[in-house]
């Protein structure tokens, strides 16, 4: 399983003759998401954030394994400090919008977050090992337009893999994600009674700005 970067620093030490031409580990056919710098991150900008799997998993999207990783998703909202407000669940991968109060906290709720999501996994398939294909991309949301962007990008993206194979979806609320509770639908959409396993948004941007862009539609085809 891969690790959050604050679990990744390298440990540099004089190396005699100074540095090589050439010298350090070489990429690969597929060289891993590199560091993303994490400054800016603080409590009124949230993030989107992808976790991919490894290539030849069965596809995360069954029943069980869902609510397995709800399960997961709900066990942080006791942290104060790092909160998943959003997500949805793909084949391979997973969307999560989150709030951070720093790169610290940060750091310490994706660790959290990908071992969770990693145990849960290795529980639905009966398998063992790294289940990660990489670290973690982030995307720090500055602004409403990009925080609207991203909600529906999430929220909607079986939407926009079931277009790229050529599929219609009908407009209707994804039940491998947070939509469910999602309060920000455009119309009349039934939301579930269950207690959200999602955390409450704490930002400006996420509580109220990025509604300035307008509502999201169901039949919207995002990203």
């Amino acid at each position: 399983m891969s690790m959050s970067p604050d679990a990744q620093l390298e440990l540099r030490l004089p190396a005699r003759g100074g540095r090589r031409r050439g010298a350090g580990r070489k990429p690969g056919l597929r060289p891993r998401i590199r560091h993303h710098s994490r400054v800016g991150v603080a409590a009124v900008h949230p993030a989107l954030v992808t976790l991919k799997v490894k290539a030849g998993l069965p596809s995360l999207r069954r029943r069980a394994l869902v609510a397995q990783l709800e399960q997961s998703i709900a066990a942080l909202r006791s942290r104060t400090h790092f909160r998943v407000v959003e997500y949805s669940i793909q084949s391979n991968h997973a969307h999560f919008v989150i709030e951070a109060e720093n790169a610290h906290e940060l750091g310490r709720g994706m660790k959290a977050l990908g071992a969770r999501f990693a145990r849960a996994v290795n529980r639905a398939f009966a398998s063992r090992g790294a289940v990660l294909r990489d670290r973690y991309h982030l995307r720090i949301l500055r602004t409403p337009r990009e925080v609207r962007n991203a909600l529906a990008y999430v929220l909607l993206n079986i939407r926009k893999h079931r277009a790229q194979r050529g599929l219609a979806t009908p407009p209707r609320v994804d039940s491998a994600s947070s939509g469910r509770w999602f309060g920000g639908w455009a119309g009349d959409v039934l939301l579930s009674r269950d207690p959200p396993v999602v955390s409450r948004a704490r930002s400006w941007l996420l509580r109220i700005g990025w509604q300035r862009r307008g509502r999201i539609q169901l039949a919207e085809l995002a990203g």
